[in-house]
């Protein structure tokens, strides 16, 4: 009996401070943000990067055997990969992308002023978390592996599975998420936001009135997110001069990445390696998510039936670590499950199957190698110091 007192009162104790977590409301910002007398340029933000155009000649060699010649297809025109609802229109004033960074980083949108969302998608590793699951206002794990936002125009859907297919609506689950961030309701964010006395200038310079509303935040949120997009990665400047300055390792891992022999750029396509977008692709179904043989029995079914949005690659070497549950620590690890531990399952996309089976792909070391060091070259060179996307509240 005495047993049992005991491991009552060792339970009440953990639910207490477990709860006290929660509710232990933390000072707000100390100081105001800081803000340049005129705003960052975010409107052309998009401009700055390449066109995406590929010449219509280039072709790979490759010296890998079993390994064709390749055709390195990306589209060759402007915007052909940019959905509608995301197009670089989405971004119509500075000043309103000013205010959604404030508002991304302000920590007092959280139910007690300690998380924000670049507390989860950090500048500094492509914004998204080195955490398997990040960490929420109260203490408590999410419940997946934090995603990186950037180049979000050039995604159709977002989450692990699918669920949000604007900008819009992604700034704002987080927020009213009851691990994440904590919020309520969107009354209370609103009353939130207002009480932060930095954001009468703000809202009157992005929208001509100190009025605060959810409509306005979700706006000036989802534009700022919007201009997160970089294209100046190794890959982007060898589209201009055919892989010129590649390695040979590099080509070599350009060439098996678009080959039949790996598949990888039937999954990762376009101009953000990302799930295919348009009509009649074979994703659209399944709001570009995939089962990939991480489970034979899955806890977490994502869409369903163990399906996970297929993620860009851009940036990948940054965002680590990988998958919906960060079981994977490098790329070296994925790159081997996909090489040769595929695990079985009656909704594994079919390019995972052969006879039936999960495929080997047979790849060598040295193949593995040079796929890791094609995938880095998928990098941003400036994705993580460019200050339109700094914290403001940096002193």
């Amino acid at each position: 009996m005495k047993s049992i007192i005991r491991l009552f009162g060792v339970f009440t104790i953990v639910s207490c401070i477990i709860a006290c977590q929660q509710e232990t409301i933390l000072p707000q910002q100390s100081t105001a943000p800081i803000l340049p007398e005129t705003p960052y340029d975010y409107i052309n933000v998009v401009e700055e990067a390449p066109n995406f155009i590929l010449p219509s000649n280039l072709v790979l060699a490759s010296n890998s055997p079993g390994v064709e010649n390749v055709v390195v297809n990306i589209p060759d025109c402007n915007n052909c990969d940019i959905p509608p609802q995301f197009n670089i229109n989405m971004i119509t004033s500075d000043d309103i992308a000013t205010l959604g960074r404030v508002l991304f980083y302000d920590k007092a949108l959280s139910k007690n002023n300690s998380i924000s969302c670049a507390s989860c998608h950090k500048q500094e590793l492509a914004f998204a978390d080195d955490q398997k699951l990040s960490q929420g206002f109260g203490g408590k794990s999410t419940t997946r592996n934090s995603m990186t936002i950037a180049n979000p125009i050039l995604n159709t859907t977002f989450f692990w599975d699918g669920r949000s297919n604007h900008l819009r609506d992604l700034v704002l689950r987080p927020i009213l998420d009851h691990v994440e961030m904590g919020i309520d309701d969107l009354h209370e964010l609103s009353e939130k936001v207002i009480a932060q006395d930095y954001y009468k200038e703000l809202f009157t310079r992005a929208y001509g009135s100190d009025e605060v509303n959810t409509n306005k935040i979700a706006d000036a949120m989802a534009q700022f997110t919007a201009s997160i997009f970089k294209g100046d990665s190794k890959f982007d400047k060898g589209l201009e001069n055919n892989f010129q300055d590649f390695s040979e390792l590099e080509r070599h891992g350009l060439a098996l990445f678009f080959s039949s022999k790996t598949q990888c750029a039937s999954c990762h396509s376009g101009a953000n390696f990302s799930a295919p977008t348009g009509f009649n692709n074979p994703y659209q179904e399944t709001a570009g998510t995939a089962n990939i043989g991480l489970n034979t029995i899955y806890d977490d079914n994502g869409f369903g039936e163990g399906k996970f949005k297929i993620p860009s690659l851009r940036n990948i070497a940054q965002t680590g670590p990988y998958m919906h549950d960060g079981r994977f620590e490098t790329l070296r690890e994925v790159l081997d499950h996909y090489n040769n531990g595929i695990n079985p399952h009656d909704q594994l996309d079919a390019k995972f199957l052969a006879n039936g089976s999960p495929i080997k792909m047979g790849l060598t070391d040295l193949d593995l190698e040079a796929m890791e060091a094609f995938l880095n070259t998928l990098s941003s060179a400036t994705i993580t110091t460019d200050e339109r996307f700094s914290n403001p509240f940096k002193s």
